[in-house]
């Protein structure tokens, strides 16, 4: 019995692969990248970095707004005072506070409600939408003085329609304290639900309608459809809207400023800033100060939201 030779099968032969050769850039290529990448950046650090690390050296400092070399270390006294002994600060996190629980819960569900009406098959749909959808295109402070029309206290159209307009019984809507952070409320809450409109209705074409269907096919109604089903599905979407709601609340300043300049019941962290930092009260320590506080309770959100973000594409 013969010994049987093994050898190798034959390869079959390789086709030749053109070596790819990374193209090298020329100096007008790197001069052109380099533009490409060092303007956006150059305004980022300009408009944002730089001030934001400006401001908080500042909230450990004593300056006068005005030389150069008048610059005095001061620790903690600034944020000492922001926190504990100015009279405005606690009342404007209140305020704060009030603003969000009513976004939350009048401004965004309304935003939602008017989606689901509108995603509806209903005639004129897109007629709706951009007349609900004009306030955002508004600037803020043009919105405040549309409002302060409606809210006149001599020639409003609220105290017309009340027909107390011209009389004592006539209410000042924006200058009485009980009831101006209310009505500054509902003026913000009108371009507030437009915007969350918009979002929500861009979440639910994004909803896959097979799910629909086989719940209607299971016999459910069209409340539970869409809370058990729709709703949960637009979880990406929910959180974006909560993330918004929570720094539209903290960011509020524009309407505040435009009706009483933030004082007597609309203080708020962001008119304080504005305060300490440029106006009749100008110590640019304390509102560096205030700035800084307003910017870390903004990162609670943002940082939410990005956890959220990076865990879900994990």
């Amino acid at each position: 019995m013969t010994d049987q030779l093994s050898f190798p099968a034959a390869r079959a032969p390789r086709s030749p692969v053109p070596r790819r050769r990374l193209r090298q850039l020329s100096r007008r290529d790197k001069v052109v990248l380099g533009l490409m990448i060092g303007i956006p950046t150059l305004i980022q650090a300009v408009l944002v970095w730089i001030p934001t690390l400006a401001s908080f050296l500042l909230s450990f400092m004593k300056w006068d707004g005005l030389s150069l070399t008048s610059f005095q270390w001061n620790g903690l006294t600034n944020y000492n005072f922001a926190l504990n002994q100015s009279p405005q600060f606690w009342p404007a996190v209140l305020h704060n506070v009030v603003w969000l629980l009513f976004l939350a819960v009048v401004g965004t569900p309304l935003g939602l409600l008017l989606a689901v009406l509108l995603d509806g098959k209903i005639r004129g749909s897109r007629v709706y939408q951009s007349i609900f959808f004009m306030p955002v295109m508004l600037s803020v402070a043009l919105i405040g003085i549309i409002w302060q029309l409606m809210y006149s206290q001599d020639n409003g159209l609220i105290n017309n329609v009340l027909g107390t307009a011209g009389t004592s019984r006539a209410v000042d809507w924006f200058g009485d304290s009980s009831v101006n952070l209310w009505a500054a409320l509902i003026a913000a809450t009108w371009r507030h639900a437009g915007y969350i409109m918009i979002l929500y209705l861009a979440g639910l074409k994004g909803v896959d309608p097979s799910i629909k269907e086989a719940a209607s096919l299971d016999g459910a109604n069209g409340r539970q459809t869409f809370f058990q089903i729709v709703f949960p599905a637009m979880a990406a979407t929910n959180v974006i809207i909560v993330v918004i709601t929570i720094i539209e609340s903290l960011r509020a300043f524009d309407i505040v400023y435009v009706i009483n300049r933030g004082t007597n019941g609309l203080e708020l962290i962001s008119v304080l800033v504005v305060q300490y930092l440029v106006g009749e009260t100008q110590v640019i320590g304390i509102g560096s100060a205030f700035a800084i506080v307003l910017l870390v309770i903004s990162l609670v959100p943002i940082v939410f939201y990005l956890s959220r973000t990076f865990r879900t594409k994990e």
